[in-house]
């Protein structure tokens, strides 16, 4: 179908809608780390747009009274960058590719057809939904321009991310195809101070050995200034010391 918007300039877009980022701190922190883990996933791609809770408005039209926020959606082909909310018609037309959703006791099943309705309306390509508190997590992913189920989610791996989920029964892992586990905040930093300890030591070691090796060099022309001065004493006796 195709849909034309009816464009009206003095038509408002809002850069919040009054809701809040999360309702507890289970799905707060599960926000925190799939979006800081994509960023990081995603640093030195400078065409890669990652955010979480972010307006998004598809298209100019008044009809759209309700936009929806993913919790994290990722854009493939757009700059980083701030903004207060994601104008599509200002991105070059370029919808979010991959939608992220978790789940709190406060979202109705009404509220979350509403949303795979609009990502499969307006152009999502993957779309995730994970509650914590059961461990229940779903996956779409559009096929003929349909969001279709993914009918074997445990191990699956996404497209367009390169990243592989693991449902367990204590919850859900996200990896990166290297094997990196997406962290939380607090492991995070612990795995940066481990890296930065490790520098430090590694680079204590080099030091520990430059100065072995520049002792074992002062030690060789200790050896050859001894050399050099018992030649020249066995030549003072009149003896050539190469035929020692």
């Amino acid at each position: 179908m195709t849909f034309t918007p009816a464009i009206d300039p003095d038509i408002e877009y809002p850069d919040s809608d009054g809701k809040p980022m999360a309702d507890n701190t289970e799905q707060y922190e599960w926000i925190v780390k799939i979006k800081e883990n994509l960023e990081i996933l995603f640093a030195n791609s400078p065409n890669v747009f990652i955010a979480g809770d972010l307006l998004w408005y598809p298209v100019q039209d008044k009809k759209i009274t309700e936009p929806v926020a993913p919790d994290v959606m990722v854009v493939f082909g757009r700059p980083k960058g701030r903004r207060g909310s994601y104008k599509q018609w200002q991105e070059d037309n370029i919808a979010p590719q991959v939608v992220f959703e978790i789940l709190s006791p406060s979202n109705s099943l009404e509220e979350m057809e509403r949303k795979l309705l609009f990502y499969q309306r307006y152009g999502v390509e993957e779309y995730y939904l994970y509650d914590p508190d059961p461990h229940s997590f779903q996956g779409w992913l559009r096929q003929e321009g349909i969001l279709s189920s993914i009918p074997e989610i445990k191990g699956w791996v996404s497209p367009r991310l390169s990243i592989r989920f693991d449902l367990r029964e204590d919850g859900l892992e996200i990896y990166s195809l290297d094997g990196q586990k997406f962290l939380s905040s607090i492991e995070l930093s612990q795995r940066l101070e481990q890296e930065r300890l490790k520098a430090e030591q590694a680079s204590l070691q080099l030091e520990q050995e430059r100065f072995k090796a520049e002792e074992a060099s002062l030690q060789l022309e200790q050896e050859r200034l001894k050399s050099e001065c018992l030649a020249e004493y066995i030549r003072s006796l009149g003896i050539d010391p190469d035929t020692l």
